[in-house]
């Protein structure tokens, strides 16, 4: 470690396998390594683990990547796709047989079927008691697999960055399959090989992994290669403690952009926080959390997901986003043209001071682009009585009277008829709100007057007075 406090050739890697999109747990697992590679100044390393031919798929590789990138959060370089390196995988098999430290095992289902079954009847684990751990005899024209001679004394034991001392007996490490009997590598020996060939000194994942950690290390022991430092991070759960699940917003990082209205830096900060702390601070900018990333301050119980406190968050960044940056995020919702952006940006102050998300914030401009007559909800519809049509009337009269159309203007003549009237400002505002937007929430009444224009917004007013049209 330098002086500074950083540690030299940092690198850290997130392998996700392309099977499904790229999801919240994922996403946290990689912004953890992303976050603790940038805070040392190491590189951070992608590397797509799509061995499993059958399942892995184009699409889910480009979601993942799409995931990351929209995160900010993608490889240093180009990303490594595990199946190129199947031939070294094999290769390193091939040398821990030479070396007595695997083994080839010609057991056939049958017999490894009958050894399960023994177990489950005897009530004990199955492990593997191969009877050709100490031969060499095997006959050479049946098929065998490659098993690692994993250690059957003593124990194994990781200083895991998060979890603490983790001890285990070899005893209950079995003889697992380092190659198949069709040549392939098994995702056990593959992250071993790979973590290694990349230089990977920081292994950061969930803790789901703390057990494939052990088997990991015979693998690394056998072959005399440097021992990564271990950080198995607890997974993330509902809101009421159980496994996060879909119900509880276990959703792929690209739904939380494209259906739920999420913007990537709530997202960041939200992760960022799901596990990690730094004091009392909720809002934590890319910067600061490179500054402050550490491992140190990752708790060691499972944190939970609250997809309220995301969208609060996400009001936050919302007020904070530039409003041309907004106003064309929701854009394609309304059909709109470069040119006629400029009309949405102004009124995008207003507009996201009420929205928790993008969603919400294209709701609350509907009524900007909606077509005459405006179809009223059913509260705004409530609020037309013959008694507010009367003082509509006197409204739209005075309003159209105007010279100037600005807020002080309008403000000044609104509050007129009002007072004429004997009744108080909102008994006025509310029927001209509905009136003007067809809803009873909407920026303020004058900010919505504004936006819409002197011609649209007398028009609408007067769709709501039939003896005026």
């Amino acid at each position: 470690m330098s002086a500074s406090g950083k540690i030299e050739g940092v690198v850290t890697r997130f392998a996700p396998s392309p099977t499904g999109y790229l999801h919240i747990g994922g996403a946290r697992t990689a912004l953890f390594n992303y976050l603790f590679a940038r805070r040392h100044g190491g590189k951070y390393l992608l590397r797509i683990e799509d061995t499993d031919k059958v399942r892995s798929t184009r699409e889910a590789i480009e979601a993942i990547l799409d995931g990351l990138q929209w995160l900010g959060i993608s490889g240093d370089g180009e990303p490594y796709f595990q199946s190129q390196f199947e031939k070294r995988h094999a290769e390193v098999a091939h040398q821990l047989l030479e070396m007595g430290a695997a083994y080839r095992c010609y057991m056939s289902q049958q017999e490894l079927a009958a050894a399960r079954e023994a177990a489950q009847a005897e009530r004990r684990p199955f492990r593997i008691n191969s009877p050709w751990r100490d031969r060499t005899d095997g006959p050479a024209d049946e098929p065998y697999v490659i098993r690692i001679k994993a250690p059957q004394d003593g124990e194994t034991v990781i200083d895991d960055l998060v979890q603490g001392r983790v001890t285990v007996a070899n005893a209950e490490i079995d003889d697992f399959i380092l190659l198949r009997s069709d040549g392939t590598p098994t995702y056990m020996l593959a992250v071993v090989v790979d973590d290694h060939d990349m230089g990977v000194t920081h292994v950061i994942r969930g803790d789901d992994h703390l057990n494939n950690a052990f088997r990991q290390l015979a693998i690394i022991h056998a072959m005399g290669w440097p021992v990564p430092n271990y950080a198995h991070v607890p997974l993330i759960h509902g809101f009421d403690g159980a496994k996060l699940s879909k119900r509880h917003g276990a959703l792929g990082v690209d739904a939380y952009r494209d259906n739920l209205g999420i913007l990537p830096e709530a997202l960041f900060n939200y992760l960022l926080r799901l596990g990690w702390g730094h004091g009392d601070d909720e809002i934590i900018s890319h910067d600061q959390a490179v500054e402050w990333f550490d491992i140190a301050h990752v708790g060691k119980s499972p944190s939970r997901f609250d997809q309220k406190k995301l969208e609060n968050l996400n009001g936050h960044y919302l007020r904070e986003a530039d409003d041309a940056r907004l106003a064309t995020l929701i854009s394609p919702k309304f059909g709109l043209s470069y040119e006629q952006l400029p009309a949405l940006i102004a009124a995008m102050p207003e507009l996201k001071a009420r929205a928790h998300t993008i969603n919400e914030l294209a709701e609350g401009a509907e009524f900007l682009y909606a077509s005459r007559p405006l179809v009223l909800d059913d509260k705004s519809q409530s609020l037309i009585t013959e008694e507010a049509r009367t003082i509509l009337a006197q409204a739209r009269q005075k309003l159209a009277a105007l010279p100037n159309w600005d807020h002080d203007s309008l403000d000044a003549a609104v509050r007129e008829v009002a007072e004429a009237n004997g009744v108080k400002l909102g008994k006025l505002a509310q029927p001209l709100r509905a009136a003007l937007t067809g809803k009873t929430t909407s920026p303020g009444i004058f900010d919505v007057l504004v936006f819409l224009g002197k011609d649209e917004s007398l028009a609408r007013i007067a769709d709501q007075l039939p003896e005026q049209k």
